[in-house]
């Protein structure tokens, strides 16, 4: 008998088994059997062409509606055309070259699954090539003739595929290693099967590839989402016990310190959220043992004055805090920031410096070998109390008289060896706050920070302006393009300031093919590419600047500084203004080719306007037709400011294992089946499990076959970056 530990290479054969190593990373009959059907089609129902997204990598299930031969009039061959439709009135053309035996197969009526990636050509969508696989029109259960068993069903599964290993070979290997496979004992506690109601390992596997019914199908998914969901929650639940219980320095509130002095210069009051998440990191700090903390609020929600707060309480306690920025204009935009907060109290040993105060510096990859020395300097003997910096912290020379708290901004901007290797300059665990301004759906936080006590800011400071957001369909109404050019200049009339946003920096030799080439679209519009036709022709007689990624540190400073003091009406950027550049002027952005972004960048970048008294406009421009996915997702964008509704449309767009770190990994996970935004009740049942039984038994030495199948489903390396946050 086969088990999960076989490899393949004695179940299916050599040449296959190398295939599905290949190209799917499949290697045992474990991996094989995980592996898996990413949707089921029905001979009676089929799939919707008319949702495939250009470069998409599909599989379908059509009819032959049309074929035609056209020959080649300036060199010999020809061109196959095959016209497959799936009854919804869409349809979508296949076409070979030099192939023309396929048309005695391919024959008008007849049904197949065809696997290939979406291109588009003069505007017309198609499979160059596709590998497919035909049914026979009179197939049944019991017929043993049909050349693939599982198409002869009601259910046809199909698989996570690649070109050279297409769905239907899957099937075959999957029912090959089914025929011999030896059910795993199942490591599922009884009383928890039994309390849930979930079916046995065993049977959930062979319905999930081969299922007997919709019921049978429905039962074997909730078995293997429930395995997935308890995986993931153990070790996390795990992970907050031990971080509980592990040694720290406590950092109590001094009744009177910088923070007494800080609160009380304050020039307006705290909102009633910012005051509720301050006690609650100050109750945290004080304890001996570290802080994990996500800090989520919407974009100028006050989170960095929060931050500012708990790095003072730390200070007075003797610490030191460090602000960790993705980039160097955040960077300097936060130290930039907190200083003017701070005032005197960031100036100690200065003229006009508090003699209790502190101070607080900046460490950048660019800073100059002078500069660099006295700023680590501070950092080493301690009178610098607060830095802020980029990765420039991490690097080997930067040592800390005693860090007591970590901050770290967008988190999702850092791998986590760079968050780690922050933390273990510290001489003892220090306490950690992670910010995000990306709102992150409740099963996202319980699932992917779960090992983390979490802080939402849900209120705007007051005098905060509303943003409206408008779709610029450019290929439908031209005249709204120009339109939004007009916006701009209106808004610069009244004293304003505006963005205009592209998605490339635009380096030759980072360009992607141009429009037509391979059937690919059109490149996405650059800052290098859009600046001269601004100067010269849609904003001529403004004043425009440039920013991007690759620009000099100075350079990029300078930009951001003239823009700041309104010395620039426009400034073309790329996402390097995304977080934290904050020029309360500003109020109209444009952004370009809005539909090469994901939902998240979008609200992020949209935040960077109506900073101040003035209502903001953000106008999103787009070539992509109306209905279609791409456009459907800037529709949502533009109909909410609710970030909260935005993650979770987010969430749909992305794949699970990239939200759970297999994207920064590098692994495959086996996180295949749950669903973070569907599946929330049963993520909630599987925490309060988890919670129960690693409250009777931490090690869950009593259920060896349980800890081994967590270890199996959460690898190491997984469940590090789940710790890290």
């Amino acid at each position: 008998m086969t088990t999960t530990g076989t490899p393949l290479t004695k179940v299916l054969g050599a040449k296959t088994a190398k295939a599905l190593a290949d190209h799917l990373d499949l290697h045992t009959a474990g991996d094989l059997i995980y592996h898996f059907p990413r949707r089921y089609d029905e001979r009676g129902e089929h799939t919707d062409l008319r949702r495939l997204e250009v470069d998409e990598q599909v599989t379908v299930l059509a009819q032959v509606q049309g074929i035609s031969l056209k020959p080649f009039r300036a060199r010999k061959g020809n061109m196959l055309e095959v016209t497959i439709g799936d009854g919804t009135g869409a349809t979508l053309s296949c076409t070979f070259f030099n192939q023309a035996w396929r048309e005695r197969e391919l024959r008008k009526g007849v049904w197949g699954l065809f696997a290939g990636k979406v291109t588009e050509f003069r505007g017309k969508r198609q499979l160059n090539g596709p590998a497919y696989q035909l049914l026979k029109a009179d197939a049944t259960q019991d017929d043993a003739a049909a050349e693939i068993e599982e198409f002869a069903g009601a259910l046809i599964p199909v698989y996570p595929a690649a070109q050279a290993v297409p769905t239907w070979t899957i099937a075959k290997c999957v029912r090959t290693l089914l025929d011999t496979l030896e059910p795993p004992a199942d490591p599922m506690p009884g009383d928890v099967r039994g309390k849930r109601g979930l079916v046995g390992i065993g049977t959930a596997l062979q319905e999930i590839h081969r299922p007997s019914s919709e019921e049978a199908l429905y039962r074997a998914k909730h078995r293997l989402k429930w395995d997935e969901a308890f995986a993931v929650q153990l070790t996390l639940v795990q992970r907050r016990a031990r971080a509980a219980a592990a040694p720290g320095t406590a950092r109590p509130r001094a009744e009177a310190g910088l923070l007494a002095k800080f609160d009380a210069s304050l020039p307006y009051e705290l909102t009633e959220g910012q005051r509720e998440v301050g006690e609650e990191i100050a109750a945290d700090l004080s304890r001996p043992h570290p802080m994990h903390r996500l800090l989520q609020g919407e974009v100028g929600s006050g989170k960095t004055l929060v931050s500012v707060r708990a790095m003072l309480q730390v200070v007075d306690a003797g610490g030191q805090a460090a602000l960790l920025a993705p980039t160097e204009v955040l960077a300097t935009q936060h130290a930039r920031g907190i200083s003017a907060q701070l005032g005197a109290l960031a100036r100690a040993g200065e003229l006009d410096g508090d003699p209790e105060g502190t101070q607080l510096t900046l460490v950048t990859g660019s800073l100059g070998a002078a500069a660099r020395r006295a700023a680590l300097a501070k950092l080493a003997d301690g009178s610098a109390g607060i830095v802020v910096g980029t990765h420039a912290l991490l690097y080997e020379g930067v040592d800390f008289k005693d860090l007591g708290l970590v901050v770290v901004d967008e988190q999702h901007r850092f791998g986590v060896e760079q968050r780690d290797a922050l933390r273990a300059k510290a001489a003892r665990p220090p306490h950690v706050l992670v910010m995000t301004a990306t709102p992150i759906p409740r099963t996202v936080a319980m699932t992917v920070y779960g090992d983390l006590e979490t802080s939402i800011l849900s209120q705007l400071p007051r005098g905060r302006s509303p943003i409206a957001s408008h779709v610029v369909p450019a290929l439908d109404k031209p005249a709204f393009l120009d339109r939004a050019w007009v916006r701009i200049k209106e808004e610069v009339k009244a004293g304003h300031q505006a963005y205009v946003v592209c998605p490339r920096i635009g380096d030759d030799e980072d360009a992607p093919p141009k429009e037509g080439e391979d059937g690919a679209r059109r490149p996405p519009l650059a800052v290098t590419e859009v600046l001269p036709l601004l100067e010269h022709d849609y904003l001529k007689g403004l004043r425009i600047g440039m920013l991007h990624g690759k620009m000099p540190a100075e350079d990029k400073d300078k930009v951001m500084r003239t823009f700041a003091a309104g010395d620039l009406d426009v400034l073309v950027a790329t996402t390097v203004i995304e977080v934290g550049v904050d020029v309360p002027n500003s109020t109209v952005m444009l952004i370009l080719d809005a539909d090469r972004f994901g939902v998240s960048q979008l609200h992020q970048l949209r935040g960077r306007v109506g900073r101040g008294s003035a209502p903001g406009i953000c106008l999103l421009h787009t070539e992509a037709a109306e209905g279609s996915a791409a456009r459907e997702r800037l529709d949502a964008v533009a109909s909410t400011t609710d970030g909260f509704k935005l993650s979770e449309i987010d969430l749909e767009q992305r794949r699970e294992g990239d939200v759970l770190g297999a994207s920064q990994s590098g692994k495959n996970s086996h996180l295949r089946l749950l669903s973070l935004l569907r599946d929330e009740k049963l993520i909630k049942e599987a925490r309060a499990e988890a919670s129960e039984l690693i409250g009777d038994d931490p090690d869950l030495t009593r259920y060896p076959a349980l800890a081994a199948s967590v270890s199996a489903l959460v690898d190491e390396e997984r469940a590090e970056y789940l710790e890290k946050g």
